[in-house]
């Protein structure tokens, strides 16, 4: 299974990364569902040019893309990016925390198939 994280631009000026990447590599919280290996393929922010982030993931056989929890918390645009993504992967709408979201609704989509 080949993952990638999207993180929220403005909290990566003041996040290491620690709570997506503690969650990813010891299968807690989002991740503790994965079963036989996962590779980590992208982590970076959703900002920019998205189109080409989603052709580059396509190539690099990415399967979902996790939202990181700050996405969900305070991205305006969560729910347009998840159905977005959700064209070509299937999307976790959290990283790591509960998984109930304290504004949001925690969006879980299959890649839409047509």
């Amino acid at each position: 299974m080949k993952v990638a994280i999207l993180v929220r631009e403005e909290t990566m000026k003041r996040c290491t990364g620690k709570g997506c990447l503690n969650a990813f590599f010891q299968r807690k919280d989002a991740f503790a569902g994965y079963e036989g290996d996962i590779e980590l393929i992208t982590f970076s922010h959703a900002d920019g040019d998205i189109d080409h982030k989603i052709e580059t993931m396509i190539k690099n056989g990415v399967d979902v893309v996790h939202l990181s929890t700050c996405m969900r918390g305070k991205a305006t645009n969560y729910e347009e990016l998840a159905k977005r993504l959700s064209e070509h992967f299937d999307v976790v709408g959290y990283t790591h925390g509960s998984k109930e979201g304290k504004g949001q609704e925690t969006i879980i989509m299959k890649r839409v198939t047509k």
